[in-house]
Formats: structure tokens, sequence, C-alpha cells
């Protein structure tokens, strides 16, 4: 008890009630440092931080009911709010709740009513359902949420493991609303229907805050919506958690250690190379470097290093960018993409005149990158000149930790994959059947497989000669380089992913 009648609440969220939480708007709540509640007697409680700031009126008006007061920490209060307002109940409650008479005038063709629009997407209803959409994307470890218009339905999907789900099916006439509820609250034009749209935002749930990338276009039966969750303890990696072997480790860890060349990555979109270059710049940042990177665009904010967000539409691109930052005495380089061979001369000329430059191409092995760079027009002596390693990588889903068991293996793939091999016995093979932890997927998370070139003096001289890159390559086998499958094959033999998920990604190399 807190004074003579005032009862305390030590854990409000053991009495929350998320029908009554949802009838007074998030910032109400939030300022006044209000929390409604239901004890099993179904009496409402309203747990406040301060009896003599609450004003009882506007409450019991819009509840019309009695109430009793009570006291909670301003903390307790603040966090099952952030916790628990936007808390989906079921997706049916928040269908029915857009099926209520009030949204049932919503019209598939809108232009002319904006302003209804407007209004529609700033109903509790349409909120909700954009915040359970994001809230679940969230709770599954999605990576990007996609909101597909169809002739008849909308969908919506989540990519977790780098595979997309189908969550939701909505009605149709629900999409422009949705759709400019996401324009809303990240800052974009709703009148605007005829064009692509980018913008940013962020949500806050259980004290935790996720940045989201919108991408809006327009498609045939309506505009086509696709959020990038940006979770930093996924995103933002040290290196050792990338899922390197011990000899691939070492070998990368010493070449981002050079005081100049070039270092690329390879690999498809999607394949974990922005995160692996951030996890190499917050390895080597230090107070006594000066690191600038060119981004298109800027996935998040690292501390103590010069991050650029390169605009094509005003004519800032990765080589202009590149052309100017060079003068602004860098130590360390990133550039997010060579695209052509303006900013492959740029790269070069800046690593041969003693900086260290990271940067990405699109090949599907490590020694196409090579090829690639020729292929634009680059002269070879400049390369082996210049090039000082180049990592392919990609993305596999590993073994549900819950649901996984060891399984007998199929040998005629198992031999693929471990050609030298005579006896298999020794291999730790799983397989899993799904579970709730893993959406019955069987995979729970992901980690890199990689291959690693080092350019040493003899492939140094094969590349000014032009020697094919299927030669450069076997020659690399010889000095050990470890290729994808072989990479994946390791991780076979411990036990942390599957056959047909090795396959799957490396099946083009």
């Amino acid at each position: 008890m807190e004074g003579k009648s005032v009862l305390w609440i030590d854990k409000p969220e053991e009495i929350i009630d998320l029908e009554l939480l949802s009838s007074f708007p998030f910032s109400f709540l939030k300022n006044n440092s209000i929390l409604p509640l239901k004890d099993k007697e179904g009496e409402i409680i309203i747990a406040t931080d301060d009896l003599l700031k609450i004003d009882l009126s506007e409450i019991t008006t819009r509840l019309n009911r009695e109430v009793k007061i009570a006291l909670a920490s301003t903390d307790s209060i603040h966090k099952c709010l952030d916790k628990y307002y936007y808390h989906p109940t079921t997706s049916q409650k928040v269908i029915d709740d857009l099926n209520s008479e009030e949204m049932t005038h919503l019209e598939e063709d809108i232009d002319v009513e904006s302003m209804n629009l407007l209004d529609l997407a700033n109903k509790a209803p349409i909120i909700r359902l954009v915040n359970q959409i994001l809230y679940k994307a969230i709770s599954m470890r999605a990576s990007d949420v996609h909101i597909n218009i169809g002739e008849s339905v909308m969908k919506v999907r989540h990519r977790v493991d780098g595979i997309l789900h189908d969550i939701f099916v909505l009605p149709k006439k629900f999409h422009p609303a949705i759709v400019t509820r996401i324009k809303i609250i990240s800052n974009l034009d709703i009148a605007e229907k005829r064009i692509p749209q980018d913008g940013r935002t962020s949500i806050k749930i259980d004290s935790k805050t996720t940045d989201i990338r919108v991408s809006i276009i327009p498609t045939f039966f309506g505009e086509s919506v696709v959020l990038r969750l940006l979770d930093r303890s996924t995103f933002l990696l040290s290196l050792n958690e990338l899922g390197f072997s011990e000899g691939t480790y070492k070998k990368f860890n010493e070449l981002i250690h050079l005081d100049h060349g070039i270092i690329l990555l390879t690999g498809p979109t999607g394949s974990g190379k922005t995160t692996t270059l951030y996890a190499a710049l917050s390895k080597i940042s230090n107070p006594g470097i000066n690191i600038i990177t060119l981004e298109d665009p800027v996935e998040y904010n690292i501390e103590g290093i010069n991050q650029i967000q390169i605009n094509s539409k005003v004519g800032f691109t990765f080589a202009n960018g590149l052309r100017s930052i060079l003068r602004h005495d860098p130590n360390i380089i990133m550039v997010g993409e060579i695209r052509d061979k303006e900013t492959a001369e740029m790269a070069i000329q800046a690593s041969l005149t003693g900086h260290l430059v990271f940067s990405t191409l699109h090949t599907n092995d490590a020694t196409s990158a090579i090829v690639r760079l020729i292929d634009m027009g680059i002269e070879p002596y400049l390369i082996s000149s210049s090039l000082v390693g180049v990592m392919a990588q990609r993305l596999i889903r590993l073994n549900c930790p819950r649901c996984s068991k060891p399984t007998t293996p199929p040998l005629k793939e198992l031999q693929q994959l471990f050609p030298a091999e005579e006896d298999l016995s020794h291999i730790n093979y799983k397989t899993a059947d799904g579970c709730d932890i893993c959406f019955n997927e069987g995979y729970y998370g992901r980690k890199g497989i990689f291959e690693l070139l080092v350019v040493d003096e003899e492939i140094r001289g094969m590349i000014s000669e032009k020697i094919s890159a299927a030669e450069i390559k076997k020659t690399a086998l010889k000095k050990g380089l470890a290729t994808l499958k072989m990479d994946g094959a390791a991780k076979i033999r411990d036990g942390l992913t599957t056959i047909s998920e090795v396959l799957r990604v490396t099946q083009e190399v």
C-alpha cells in the first residue's frame, strides 16, 4: 500500500489487458505516465506515477465506468507501454476491427478523396495493423517485409533467413490506407503514386529500436512496398561472429591490417557483403586513422567512421565521391560497389597512392572478380599491382538448435562434397523436421561461407599475363584455397547445416 488507501502495483505486466490498453492513444498514456489495467475480478485500475497530475474525468468519460487508482513506478509504466501497446492480439481481431462500420466505405479508387484516405490511415485499426505487421516481422527475425497487391487481395510476406513466407492475406480495399500509413511514418508524399519513393523510419518494441528502410514502387494493381528491417544486433556483428573457419579468419584479418591495396568482396545481393565490410571496418577502426565510406545507402552509423551517402539524382556518384574524399586525407576507404570503369580506376589509383580500399563486385566466385575488372576495361598490370585479396561469400541457413538431430546422410550427395574422403562415418550430419521456434522450416539463423583468394606474387604474375580465371583458381587451390563448397562442406561435417542448403547457395559456382 502507498499511504492509506492507494494500491501500489509492483508488476503491472501481470494484469495488463491489451484491449483496454488500446482504448487510449499511446501519446496520451506515455506523456502522462498512465497505464490502464484490469484485475482478476474485471475491475479497471489506472496506474500512475503521480496522483496529483492524473485527470480522472477524461479517463472515466472515455471508458464510461468507474475506475480504481493505483501507483506504479514510472519505469514499469513506460516499459509496459513500449512492450504491450502494439502487441498483436490475433490477425483476425485486427481484420475484424477493419471491417467495422467506419471502414466499410473505403473505396478502391480514392485518388480524388486523399483527405479521407489520410483520415483512414490515422485511425486506430490501420495503425494497429501496420504495427502488428512490423511486430510480427521482428518477432520472426525477418529481414524484409513485402506488401504486394494483386487483382483481388493484398499479401504480406516476411523474409526470414533469406526465404519469403506468406503471413497475412487481406482484402484489397485496405491496401491504400496501409500504404498511406507507411508513407506517413516514413515522411513520404502520400499523394504521389506514379513514381518510386524511398524513405526511412523506426519502430520501438520491447525497448529496442529497429530502423526501417522503406521502398515503394508503382505496379499494375497498385503500389508495392518493401520494408528492410535493420536490427543492430543482427547486422553489426564482429568479425569472429560471421562464420569464418580458423584459417580464413587469420588470412582475412592479415589482409585488412595492410596499409594499402584493394580488398574486394563478391557475391549476389543478400549474401552478407555489407555486414562483412562493417565488421572489418569496426575491427580496424581506431582514433589514429581516418576511415571514410561511400555507401548507397548508408545502412548503419558506425562510431568513429565518416560515412557518406551516394546521391545519383544530383550527380554524386561513387566515382565523384571517391575523387572528393581522396582530398579529405583518408587512410582507409570503403566504396559500396564498383559499378563502372571510372570507379574501378579511381579505387585502383587510391590504393596505389597508399590507401587501403574495400569494395564489392557481383561475381559468383573470387577469381571471377579479376575477369570482371578486365571486362570493365582495367589493364591487367593495374589489377595485379593493386589487388591484395578477393573474398566470395554466401549465407547458409543453420540447423535449428531445438529440433535438429543426427541423421544418416545421403551418401551420393555427401561424396560430391567430400570427393577425397573414403571414410565418411566421422561426419556429424544433422537435419531437422521443424518446430515452433523455426516456423517448421528446420533452420534457425544464418552464417557465412567464404572463399578467400590471397593475391601473392605468383598470382600477380598470372593476372599480368592474362591467364584465365580457371587456371588462377587451380593454382590457388594448390596453395590452400578453400572454395565456397569446401567451406560449406566443413559446416556440414560439424552438423551446422545440411547438404541441400549448401548446394542451394553454391549451385552456380
